[in-house]
């Protein structure tokens, strides 16, 4: 498979880039951004949704930089992995994604803004179209869904990132910039339940960075994942937990956020808010993970049956609590 031709733009500062975006737009032209590419060169080889500009950001420094409250949008994921200061939660999040290779390219925002996923949509463009196209990628045929026939408003496709779900259990905020200037939300407001859509950005706008607040020291948290093998996949379903503790250890405060069953990562305020600040912990694990696999809703769009998803969906979330549960121990034992 070829990657299709584009036009390369590679600015050095975020207010260069955003005035290419710009003027991009004001000529009438599509584009996309780039920073690791490993998302965006495997989806234009299969012939999803190529522009014909890309905008590279990964030379630009603003978009750099890790601390214990902020993480740029260029971050490297194995900087993450490997970084002395990242919170443990995001740490152990960025491990799970794929392989070292793939992780030394791939961002912090690349993989909050990763394209959703769908096993009728990630395949050759040959491949597709011998059995029609779909309605994210339609080719300008007006296809429908092929996961749930005979509409064409809404996408279903997966999304499938690992981080959201972590930095969401610690109450962290994305920032936005745009040559119309700056803005920043809860992350959980970020993304958009449409598989095409996916998140919040408009026309020329990109992430910068994610902040994260100065109390997250005092959360303790897992993430548990479901893939095919240990390297590479993307999850069919992902699941955080934290525990936020005051300065005798006590509990106080519970986060709890999937991914992979949906076409958005979700924060589940409803579930824990019924956990007692002094927890029984192998029930409450129990009746948390019966919980959440009746609310999340996956279709037949990854390689795992939804049924299977939605069984792992309670066994995750049993696992993360369960370990959250044993670090907790083990910090406040420390």
């Amino acid at each position: 498979m070829k990657t299709p031709a584009f036009e390369l733009h590679i600015p050095t500062t975020l207010k260069e880039a955003l005035g290419i975006a710009r003027e991009l737009h004001e000529r009438g032209h599509d584009f996309d951004w780039i920073s690791g590419g490993t998302d965006l060169i495997p989806n234009y080889k299969w012939g999803i949704n190529p522009r014909p500009h890309v905008i590279s950001i990964s030379g630009v420094d603003e978009l750099k930089g890790i601390s214990p409250t902020r993480i740029g949008a260029m971050a490297r994921l194995q900087d993450i992995v490997e970084s002395p200061v990242a919170h443990p939660l995001i740490v152990e999040a960025a491990g799970t994604i794929a392989s070292i290779m793939i992780r030394r390219s791939g961002t912090l925002g690349g993989n909050l803004c990763l394209d959703t996923r769908c096993f009728w949509l990630n395949q050759s463009e040959t491949w597709r179209k011998s059995i029609d196209y779909c309605h994210k990628c339609d080719a300008g045929t007006g296809a429908d869904c092929r996961v749930i026939p005979n509409q064409n408003e809404l996408c279903v496709a997966t999304y499938q990132g690992d981080l959201a779900p972590a930095l969401m259990c610690l109450d962290a905020s994305v920032h936005l910039a745009s040559h119309r200037g700056t803005r920043s939300m809860p992350l959980e407001d970020f993304f958009q339940e449409d598989g095409i859509t996916r998140n919040v950005l408009q026309q020329g706008e990109i992430v910068t960075h994610v902040e994260i607040p100065k109390g997250s020291t005092s959360v303790v948290g897992s993430y548990q994942k479901l893939r095919h093998r240990e390297a590479w996949d993307f999850p069919e379903g992902g699941v955080a937990f934290s525990v936020s503790l005051s300065d005798d250890g006590t509990p106080v405060s519970f986060n709890m956020a999937s991914t992979g069953f949906e076409s958005i990562p979700r924060k589940h305020h409803d579930l824990v808010e019924t956990i007692s600040k002094g927890p029984d912990w192998a029930v409450e694990a129990e009746r948390l993970g019966v919980e959440l696999k009746r609310a999340v809703r996956p279709v037949l769009n990854t390689w795992f049956p939804p049924a299977y998803r939605k069984k792992m969906a309670s066994v995750l979330a049993r696992r993360a609590m369960e370990e959250a549960s044993k670090r907790l121990t083990s910090a406040w034992q420390s």
